[in-house]
């Protein structure tokens, strides 16, 4: 049985190398993450409720409203956006985008923390801010709006889907600059800009736009996850990391027709959109190399000739806010924005995420809960797998129905290890079965895992989900935790503890549900093998405790659907179940057992 039991090493290598990153890497930040969102959700009693409804909930919350509010008035003027999705404003100085929050999301499930804030003035302690605007050529005198210009409002008041604003500058050398924005109920801009030459002489303007930011943005950041520079550029995806441009290369260019480019977080985007029909010298740069470097995604339109009397326009786009797949997708058709959904880091198994997702998403809104789209979703999986599944555990059982002959081989060649191996060989050729099959629903369940884990990572759908019960986000993990003897203790998990360490009810029934598995079959006679089988539910209870409770909850489901499928096709080859018998049952277990002679293993 050697090359049985290297086999089951390999998988429990296989499975270390698969998860052991996310205990070294991400573990320690979800920890303090999860601790943080613990101690924000739990409130004190109504009373306390009503006495903080008005207040920020931390020190740093009003330090940085403050912070927040000085950098706004320092600005100067500012023109208001409301829409239904984001509220912010516009600072007339230089018409630049660097006020913007999100109205639909929090920073944590307490619905009274603040909302997600994206664009944050130029002051503030992480500056991140997008620029629409018009460059001279070379040596020329031209003047052109800056990040200085104060540009006035000609029209409007309020930015909101209803009402465009217009600004107007006039360079003072017959050119004036007229821009009008415009918004929809969601997240896209529309920058519409015209300059009309009222001089002698012709003019060629450039015209460009910017996302930037300074510092790398506060989180926690994952491996398997991309935070950084995103676009679509040629029709290629083009997504460096923010560490892939250094101080010695600091850019990286492109040039293309159409797409787009900006930054992604987890779930949020800035991203700047050309009309796709222009041809435009695209790039990402970082600037200030240091202990606080800035970043920028730019590009730049072919110059545009302005005759005497003559007015051009160019429309150009930005999207900011949150990477809602639907909206992508519909501004992709809607707006011919190549490939728009691929903000969203379907990763390189994109081509299984991305149907996972939509299916899950269609569940979720057929069923109005997450949760049980996702075990929705596993019935699905399990039916699409169930032919091999079936001829799995059809193998499976003939397989027990050999032991007996399996274990005279192990009498008669005992001291023989090469000839037991070979006659057991020619009995499992000769009776058609496959000892390798056992090993199969592992195999199965690895690419439906990632692809799952991936879906549960990065789409904003699955952000603060709730299920039923204590589970409120099923893309972080199980809130509940041995050491507060699952909630009942009113403290939570001290943050010096290993996330792995932090065992929540859903994993626990997770190892339960593998271990009765596991029980379904006869103890190997290996005692390697046998105490790898009785270990391999405890590994994976540690191992998956830190992982989002969506996946604990997938793989739960999915284990009891494989019991289910494994004891009606081993009942129907009349194979012996031994879960009774190896939860020390055998008197169930035989009032239980089918009554027809000869189908038992040894009749």
């Amino acid at each position: 049985m050697d090359n049985n039991r290297n086999l089951f090493l390999a998988i429990l290598l296989c499975a270390a190398a698969i998860f052991g990153w996310q205990y070294f890497v991400a573990n320690p930040q979800m920890a303090k993450e999860k601790a943080h969102q613990a101690l924000l959700a739990r409130q004190k009693g109504p009373e306390a409720q009503n006495k903080t409804a008005e207040l920020p909930k931390t020190a740093a919350a009003i330090s940085r409203q403050i912070s927040r509010s000085a950098a706004l008035q320092a600005g100067g003027p500012r023109v208001a956006i409301a829409t239904p999705s984001v509220n912010g404003s516009l600072r007339l100085k230089g018409a630049r985008f660097d006020d913007l929050q999100l109205r639909k999301y929090r920073e944590t499930l307490d619905p009274k923390s603040p909302e997600i804030v994206l664009f944050s003035p130029e002051s503030t302690a992480s500056p991140y801010y997008s620029v629409f605007g018009w460059v001279a050529a070379p040596g020329s005198k031209v003047k052109t709006p800056d990040d200085n210009t104060p540009w006035t409002l000609a029209s409007g008041d309020t930015l909101t889907p209803e009402k465009p604003v217009t600004l107007r500058w006039e360079n003072g050398q017959g050119l004036t600059f007229t821009r009008t924005v415009s918004v929809d109920k969601q997240y896209m801009f529309t920058i519409a800009d015209t300059v009309t030459n009222h001089s002698s002489s012709a003019a060629a303007l450039y015209p460009y736009a910017y996302v930037a930011r300074t510092d790398v943005p506060k989180g926690t950041h994952y491996m398997a996850l991309h935070e950084g520079f995103v676009g679509i550029l040629n029709g290629d995806l083009q997504d460096p990391n923010y560490t892939d441009l250094k101080a010695e290369s600091p850019q990286q260019s492109f040039h293309s027709t159409g797409g787009w480019l900006g930054m992604t977080d987890k779930y949020w985007m800035a991203a700047i959109i050309p009309p796709q029909n222009a041809q435009i010298d695209g790039i990402y740069r970082v600037l200030n190399p240091g202990d606080k470097p800035g970043y920028q995604a730019d590009y730049r339109l072919n110059a545009q000739t302005i005759a005497p009397g003559a007015t051009i326009q160019v429309t150009q786009r930005l999207f900011a806010g949150a990477k809602v797949v639907t909206t992508l997708r519909d501004y992709e058709n809607q707006l011919h924005i190549p490939r728009f959904d691929y903000a969203v880091d379907w990763g390189w198994f994109f081509f299984f995420t991305r149907p996972m997702f939509l299916l899950l998403d269609l569940f979720g809104h057929w069923a109005g809960n997450m949760g049980i789209a996702i075990l929705l979703l596993t019935i699905v999986v399990r039916l699409l797998f169930f032919p091999l599944a079936n001829t799995q555990f059809k193998s499976m059982s003939r397989m027990k129905k050999l032991q007996p002959q399996v274990e005279r081989i192990r009498e008669r060649f005992a001291e023989d290890k090469m000839k037991q191996q070979q006659e057991m060989m020619e009995l499992y050729k000769r009776e058609k079965v496959n000892p390798l099959s056992g090993c199969l629903p592992i195999f199965i369940q690895i690419p439906v895992f990632f692809s799952l884990y991936k879906v549960l990572l990065v789409s904003i759908e699955m952000r603060q989900a709730p299920f039923f019960g204590w589970i409120r986000d099923l893309s972080a993990p199980d809130p509940t935790s041995i050491w507060n003897l699952f909630g009942l203790l009113p403290w939570h998990t001290p943050a010096f503890i290993p996330a792995f360490l932090v065992i929540g009810i859903w994993p626990i029934v997770m190892g339960g549900t593998q271990w009765l598995q596991t029980k379904m079959n006869p103890a190997p006679a290996d005692p390697v093998q046998a105490r790898m089988f009785s270990l391999m539910p405890l590994i994976f209870m540690f191992m998956l405790a830190s992982f989002p409770a969506g996946l604990v909850i997938y793989w739960t489901w999915s284990n009891l659907l494989s019991m289910i499928q494994q004891y009606v096709i081993m009942r129907r080859e009349g194979a012996e179940i031994h879960l009774f018998n190896n939860l020390k049952l055998g008197g169930l277990t035989k009032r239980l057992a089918p009554s027809n002679p000869g189908t038992g293993p040894g009749e």
